[in-house]
């Protein structure tokens, strides 16, 4: 395990670790459950994540990392730490490490991702924007003169971006993603229905019954919660097409998001993207008929790539060849990472 490379994709809704040769050997939830009165960390990952909207007065469950970038430093350093803990057995882990971050963040929100790593132990940082990495997950060869569209639809963030040269062309990044869809069901029961649902209860509805295209065969799905009014406990049938009307509206802004980059993109690139079409990547991606949605509205075909939900850790991991090239930059060698540390 010695000085092994890693990748890591810090999702807002969870962690992945590639092992350079070995693969995606971690695949957590990004929670975390603290006592309140003690501030002793009680769970991380599943352990947490099987906690929320479940606990007492005592424990508080918290997401250290919010659309896409650290919301609490000391949180998120500690879930980095128990986590590359959890895959390495000697005390001298000092590994090189690849992390990928949207595409529009801050420098100060970049240095609170180097700095939270750094504290585990490790040599060197480098840093790959999410778009880059889920093209390289999802098998696009993109050091060529050739421009390929990724739409990266994660749990805080959706990032977009023309890669060309192993760089990005244009780039947009929106706050709207899996976290907005749960939080629009819950509004839409609430208004419909007077019934008060959790965040897990709205993300099963959305795994279950979710479409933003009309699907084909009506199905149900049953939500639990309690009555707005009475305050008793309540359940509601609800059915696929009442699901497209609660996440219909968030699905647009992500399509006009996609409408604006394509009005700024240079009409070379323009002709590549338009023959290859759009690659979607991210856990997100696998709601029914986004990929139908964006087609029939930016008039290009759409394809979801293999295994989108882990396509920016595989692409991450796939970078880690290009850790010696940030050193000693050799002529003519186009690396897809954007910094160092």
């Amino acid at each position: 395990m010695l000085g092994t490379d890693i990748a890591i994709d810090l999702g807002t809704s969870a962690v992945k670790i590639y092992l350079d040769g070995k693969g995606i050997i971690l695949n957590e939830p990004a929670i975390v459950a603290v006592n309140v009165e003690t501030d002793e960390v009680v769970a991380t990952g599943k352990e947490a994540y099987a906690m929320v909207g479940r606990t007492s007065d005592k424990i508080d469950v918290c997401h250290p990392l919010c659309n896409g970038v650290i919301s609490n430093f000391d949180m998120a350093q500690y879930l980095i730490s128990t986590y590359l803990k959890k895959i390495s057995n000697s005390k001298v882990f000092m590994p090189r490490v690849v992390v990928s971050v949207p595409c529009q963040i801050t420098e100060v929100e970049k240095r609170a991702v180097v700095d939270a790593i750094s504290a585990a132990g490790v040599r060197k940082i480098c840093l790959i924007e999410e778009p880059v990495a889920a093209a390289l997950g999802a098998g696009v060869d993109i050091s060529t003169p050739h421009g390929t569209l990724v739409v990266d639809i994660g749990g805080g963030t959706t990032d977009m971006a023309v890669l060309s040269l192993s760089g990005i062309a244009i780039s947009r990044s929106v706050k709207i993603a899996g976290n907005v869809f749960d939080e629009a069901i819950i509004k839409y029961i609430r208004k419909k229905y007077n019934l008060i649902i959790g965040q897990r209860m709205a993300e099963e509805a959305k795994k279950a019954i979710g479409c933003v295209y009309p699907r084909k065969d009506l199905s149900n799905h049953r939500v639990k919660g309690r009555n707005a009014m009475t305050g008793l406990p309540q359940w509601a049938d609800i059915s696929c097409d009442e699901m497209l009307e609660a996440l219909i509206e968030p699905a647009v802004q992500i399509v006009r998001m996609i409408q604006e980059m394509l009005e700024k993109t240079a009409p070379e690139l323009m002709g590549d993207v338009y023959t290859d079409g759009i690659i979607l990547t991210g856990g997100s991606a696998q709601i029914y008929g986004i990929d139908t949605l964006i087609s029939k509205k930016v008039k290009m075909p759409v394809n979801i790539a293999t295994d989108s939900e882990i396509c920016v850790a595989l692409g991450a991991g796939k970078a880690i060849k290009f850790i010696d090239d940030m050193e000693n930059k050799g002529y003519g060698v186009l690396n897809p990472l954007s910094a160092a540390y």
